[in-house]
């Protein structure tokens, strides 16, 4: 989608230069700018969860010995009592991507290296993706931007221990198949009747079935797989499926979402099969086991033993942490869910200062914060929203509805973390409608800049305190 005639001067200029570079150039200085943003915050913090997982698959086994930290379920002998080894409930492809760097280096394995590293590649993949919607170059750079340093995939790339690892990897296998889905479809984004009619489907449907060899279209079910790949790392994106079966190759939604389906079964089912293999059940029975350990060893985070994992009353409250929790302003104490609070600002004349940890201007909550508060550029999905009129927006927001409303219902809402980490099971569907949204206006304007630049800058100060604080 062309931009509209801007005014005479640098802004326009800086287009016309923009519009001249090559793609790829583009894409590997913003590949470079985050591995080097990525590189530069963080820490040596180590749970590595992953690292000794990848160490047990090489040894041809699963059982990990148990570290100094939680989130793993002891595994029992026949005496009944524990053998020191466990098992790790998350999804194992995080694990299986750190194999080669293991094979290498061991448990010295940098996990946080590997992070920053794959972070920045998703965020090269990011540009690649979007340059497939019919936007304008600069529309695209600033999507990509506050994707990389406006969200709080900055934070999870930049750190990398095990939870917030295994978003990088999910994010980068997710961006490879809509970045397809949307290669393989170039009308997705066109205004039209993104919701056909009961007759329309009935017509696919029809025509499908009375053409079976046709149902399936190679690029789809790549598209499928690589999402079925990144439901791997984390297995709540796989509510994202309504996405493939509005947009991506095969010419109807009927082709779609069996092309897609078809691929993403594999990935799915072998993780699937991975679970019975080596627990017994299709799900993980380590959740369980956390879920009784959190429950009721923090009554802080205002969990209940006596509710479900999955549980629709947890929506009020997990809610409010998604849209309204603000940090601390002119703290007279720390703000932890789980710590005791130390006072702040003793010393009579202390002035309280930005990064400050003695006696800080304001803190971020360490259960999360806002996403709206966080990342308000997401407000700029908003146009396309209301127009409704796209494939990719009628998919795109079905798919962050789904995953979100799933993990709502959530006991946890992804704690100790900077903002809100569960959005960046979504935010590689969000990108997609940010970009519209903005394409609707016409160019980059003052409203993008300012809520894209708010954006960059709540995130530096949030990944600057994490690393403060030693989250």
């Amino acid at each position: 989608m062309p931009e509209s005639p801007g005014p005479a001067g640098p802004p326009g200029a800086v287009r016309e230069w923009l519009d001249r570079l090559p793609s790829a150039l583009v894409g590997a200085a913003l590949l470079g700018l985050a591995l080097l943003v990525y590189g530069l915050f963080g820490s040596d913090r180590i749970y590595n969860h992953f690292v000794l997982q990848a160490i047990a698959f090489l040894g041809g086994h699963v059982e990990i010995p148990i570290p100094a930290f939680q989130d793993v379920l002891p595994i029992v002998g026949p005496d009944g009592r524990p053998t020191g080894y466990g098992l790790l409930p998350f999804p194992p492809l995080p694990a299986i991507v750190l194999m080669p760097f293991v094979a290498l280096w061991g448990i010295a394995t940098n996990e946080r290296l590997v992070s920053a590293t794959l972070g920045a590649v998703a965020v090269g993949l990011a540009w690649w993706a979007l340059g497939r919607l019919s936007v304008s170059r600069s529309i695209r750079l600033a999507t990509t931007v506050f994707f990389a340093f406006g969200t709080v995939f900055w934070y999870a790339a930049q750190l990398g221990t095990t939870w917030f690892f295994a978003h990088v990897v999910a994010i980068t296998f997710l961006l490879l198949a809509v970045g397809l889905a949307l290669g393989a479809d170039p009308g997705a984004d066109d205004e039209v009747d993104a919701a056909p009619g009961p007759r329309s489907l009935l017509t696919d449907l029809r025509n499908a079935l009375a053409q079976p060899a046709r149902l399936i279209d190679g690029r789809q079910v790549l598209a499928g797989f690589l999402f079925g790949v990144a439901c791997a790392a984390r297995l709540t994106i796989v509510f994202g499926a309504p996405f493939f079966m509005f947009v991506g190759g095969g010419g109807s939604w009927v082709r779609r979402s069996i092309s897609a389906g078809v691929g993403a079964a594999i990935p799915v089912g072998l993780l699937l099969a991975y679970n019975v293999a080596t627990t017994g059940h299709l799900v993980h029975p380590g959740y369980d086991y956390l879920y009784g350990l959190e429950a009721s060893g923090y009554p802080g985070l205002h969990y209940h033993p006596t509710w479900a994992i999955e549980d629709i009353r947890y929506l009020p409250q997990n809610l409010q942490l998604m849209l309204f929790s603000t940090p601390a302003l002119f703290p007279a104490t720390t703000v932890s869910a789980v710590m005791a609070p130390t006072p702040l600002c003793v010393d009579p004349g202390a002035v309280r200062g930005l990064f400050d940890p003695a006696c800080p201007i304001a803190l971020p909550r360490d259960v999360g914060m806002s996403l709206l508060l966080t990342s308000p550029a997401y407000l700029l999905a908003v146009p396309a929203l209301i127009a409704g009129r796209s494939r990719v927006v009628a998919g795109g927001f079905l798919a962050i509805l789904t995953i979100a409303i799933v993990n709502l219902m959530h006991f946890s809402q992804g704690w100790v973390q900077f903002g809100y980490r569960f959005s960046n099971d979504f935010v590689v569907f969000a990108l997609p409608l940010v970009a519209l949204g903005m394409a609707r206006r016409g160019r980059v304007e003052w409203l993008g800049v300012i809520l894209i630049g708010l954006s960059l800058a709540i995130n530096f100060w949030g990944v600057t305190w994490g690393n403060v604080q030693g989250w």
